[in-house]
């Protein structure tokens, strides 16, 4: 299979797509102004294609901010996208869909891959997917949209999930997902007093959040957004960790990027030598697939600005461009199977 990548920085769709002939699959990633109006014309461009789009930036070796960028698959994928609708009330009331398209493509195991972009309630939408995927322990890469929008083989949704179901017909694929913060094990909490519809910790360990947090970095309150980027939280989930980002202070409680239930266990994680993992991250990448025909990203757009204040960046672009073909966007939330994770990287591999 071959991955294409064009872009606009202008918002020029017929830019974006110059020298894409015959694709099996397309992805769209536009700005607000113009999402609307650029899936409409994606599908005049490409009737009948299966795609999915969102409100993003996307980028290869470079950084689309505020255009248009356009990822394609070709030569051997076979692909069913759709949408799973009405995700903040009942998701799961649309899931024949996803059933339906997982025996259209004859999806299996070693693959295929579900790609999905989501416009709210993730970890609701996730647990609804891989209720079904997880029969055929098909993995999930995905992200979440802006502006509550997502769009799916022409058509644009509110309140969706938009998902495509992609097999490779040449080889395997494989998921992997990415963290630069190792965990503080003398900080460890119990979570209380939490609002779960909106992402708040009141308390860690019996005591006001904000004050916790601010105790340990010894920072003031104004710094505490910021200080997201080096000293997120840590949800333990057996052996992995999902990282949770914090929004804003309200008061004595802190609002994240993630839901937190009351009694769930929190570790306080530290950023890491991100320069090193990402290298660790491409040579396991090598190591599993001596051929790569594609590989498809999300980054947090936490970790955007993290690399963006370092100047580290393009360095990770061009990094990253090492295994061939990579291109991706930047997720306000990242997936990775039934998980709803921030300040992560997921990408899925074809060989």
């Amino acid at each position: 299979m071959k991955q294409f990548f064009g872009m606009s920085q202008r918002g020029d769709l017929n830019e974006a797509v110059r020298g894409l002939s015959a694709p099996q699959f397309i992805m769209l990633f536009s700005n607000t102004d113009q999402f609307e109006r650029h899936v409409r014309e994606l599908e005049g461009l490409y009737p009948g294609v299966p795609s999915i789009g969102c409100i993003g930036m996307s980028y290869d070796t470079r950084i689309v901010e505020k255009g248009v960028g356009v990822i394609a698959f070709s030569g051997g994928v076979s692909v069913a996208a759709d949408v799973l609708e009405e995700v903040s009330v009942m998701p799961v009331k649309y899931i024949d869909r996803l059933k339906r398209d997982m025996n259209k493509v004859s999806a299996s195991q070693d693959n295929t891959i579900c790609i999905d972009f989501c416009a709210g309630n993730d970890a609701c939408v996730l647990t609804t997917i891989y209720t079904v995927l997880k029969r055929r322990g098909i993995s999930l890469v995905g992200g979440t949209g802006d502006a509550g929008k997502v769009s799916a083989n022409g058509r644009v949704y509110e309140d969706a999930v938009a998902y495509a179901l992609v097999k490779n017909q040449n080889g395997r694929v494989k998921a992997y997902k990415e963290n630069i913060y190792h965990q503080l094990e003398q900080h460890r909490f119990i979570a209380s007093k939490t609002d779960k519809s909106r992402y708040i910790i009141g308390a860690l360990n019996g005591r006001p959040a904000r004050q916790v947090y601010q105790e340990i970095l010894h920072i003031s309150e104004q710094e505490i957004q910021t200080r997201t980027f080096q000293n997120p939280f840590g949800k333990l989930n057996g052996d992995d960790t999902c990282i949770i980002s914090i929004k804003e202070v309200e008061g004595d409680a802190l609002a994240c990027f993630r839901q937190v239930n009351d009694s769930d266990v929190l570790v306080l994680l530290e950023l890491g030598d991100y320069r090193a993992i990402v290298k660790s991250t491409i040579d396991m990448i090598h190591q599993d697939f001596p051929r790569v025909s594609a590989v498809f990203s999300v980054n947090c757009l936490f970790r955007y600005m993290l690399f963006n204040e370092n100047h580290y960046m393009q360095e990770y672009l061009m990094e990253m461009s090492k295994l061939g073909g990579h291109a991706g966007f930047v997720g306000y939330g990242e997936h990775y199977n039934n998980r709803f994770v921030n300040q992560s990287m997921t990408c899925v591999v074809f060989e």
